[in-house]
């Protein structure tokens, strides 16, 4: 018969229950080292990301701009008489020289107008002509007035003088009046040639008069025969036709442009520089413009003082010789030097680098297998570096692609 014993029952029960407590304890200490390890790095394909390399030595600081060539010789043709479009001879694109006809216009009013100022200038002659020989008929007939005069005075000279001679033979007062006569004829002979000589300049101011009225009709001929001239419009430079801006049958007004014309050979770009960068642009800096086609030398001859949707406009005079297919408004870039930095360390510039600020870059670490953020002092900027003035050495390794993705990791692996 079997035989109870009680204590066999309470020894199990405190067995149970302590391997249940030494089963919590373990599964709390398994759940709170597991709370305390770190998330697993994500892992990233190196190809996917830019990896550069800091270095030391000259660092080159550049500004980049995109841009356009134009001409450095642009004329405007404006008409230079109203007129209606007859024909336009030239087309943009067309190589022309200062005396090649654009555009020939008509207008009948103008043409009337000149040919009554023709007609005008040819009557003013005719007066002026008409005017001289009547002056100089009168003048003739004064010189006439003044040699009769002398005749008759030197007649009565010598009739007195021969009364003189003649003594008592002839009576005292016939002598006398002789003598008075041609005293009086004299005075009639220098009357005679005083007129002669005040006619002579009259003369010469009568035809002054009417001479200016010619110039004026021949002026006033010249400015409608010019303005007749205009209605056939003239490059006025050897260039290309870069625009026309009347078709045929239109009603052009004065002053209007009509066409534009450049020298397709003598080119300048402009480039728009970020308003952030062209603080640092001066006059006469170094520029490589980049034409697609080759590359071509220049300097920095104007910088616009005025900021249009963020850029800067920068005018660069090309030094070097132009390569082919470089033509007024080809897209160019261009870029500019600014400086050379002696001995800086310095890297490539990473998505968001800003000039004298502080980022967060990934650098690799453990033979590049991981990369771990670290903060990076920035200096100075170029175009594709950056001068690193504190968190990095020579030689480590960072990424410089857009790392927006782990902002939340410290850490990340390189595959």
């Amino acid at each position: 018969m079997d035989i109870p014993r009680p204590e066999l029952k309470r020894k199990k029960r405190m067995r149970q229950a302590g391997f249940a407590a030494v089963g919590v304890l373990v599964l709390g200490a398994a759940t709170l080292g597991l709370m305390r390890l770190e998330p697993a790095a994500p892992s990233v394909t190196r190809a996917s990301v830019w990896i550069d390399s800091v270095r030391q030595g000259e660092m080159l600081r550049e500004v980049r701009g995109p841009g356009t060539l134009v001409p450095r010789v642009i004329r405007w043709i404006g008409a230079q008489a109203e007129g209606r479009v007859e024909r336009v001879i030239v087309r943009p694109g067309a190589a022309v020289t200062a005396d090649t006809v654009l555009v020939e216009m008509t207008n009948p009013e103008a043409m009337q107008e000149a040919e009554e100022a023709r007609y005008a200038v040819v009557q003013a002659d005719a007066e002026l002509a008409e005017l001289r020989l009547t002056l100089e008929n009168k003048q003739l007939d004064q010189k006439a007035a003044v040699a009769g005069a002398q005749a008759e005075y030197e007649g009565a000279r010598v009739e007195a003088e021969a009364y003189k001679d003649a003594g008592n033979v002839v009576p005292q007062v016939k002598y006398q009046r002789a003598e008075l006569l041609a005293e009086q004829l004299k005075v009639k002979r220098d009357i005679e040639q005083e007129r002669l000589d005040q006619f002579a300049a009259s003369v010469e101011a009568q035809l002054a008069v009417r001479k200016a009225k010619v110039e004026q009709a021949r002026n006033a001929y010249e400015r409608k025969r010019v303005r007749v001239e205009a209605l056939s419009v003239r490059a006025g430079m050897d260039g290309v036709v870069q625009e026309v801006m009347v078709e045929e049958g239109q009603r052009v007004l004065l002053g209007a442009n009509i066409a534009r014309v450049a020298r397709p050979d003598d080119l300048r770009a402009e480039l728009r520089v970020p308003e952030t960068q062209a603080r640092d642009v001066q006059l006469d800096q170094l520029v490589r413009v980049d034409t697609r086609n080759g590359i071509v030398e220049g300097r920095v001859v104007r910088i616009d003082p005025a900021v249009q949707s963020g850029t800067v406009q920068v005018d660069v005079d090309l030094t070097g010789a132009l390569p082919r297919g470089a033509r007024p408004d080809l897209s160019v870039d261009g870029t500019i030097e600014i400086e050379r930095l002696p001995s800086v360390v310095y890297t490539g510039r990473p998505a968001y680098g800003q000039p004298n600020s502080t980022v967060s870059l990934f650098k690799l670490v453990e033979g590049g297998g991981y990369a771990m953020r670290v903060p990076v002092e920035l200096g100075r900027t170029s175009v594709n570096a950056v001068e690193i003035l504190k968190g990095l050495s020579p030689g480590d390794q960072v990424i410089l692609s857009d790392t927006s993705a782990w902002d939340d990791r410290e850490r990340i692996r390189l595959n």
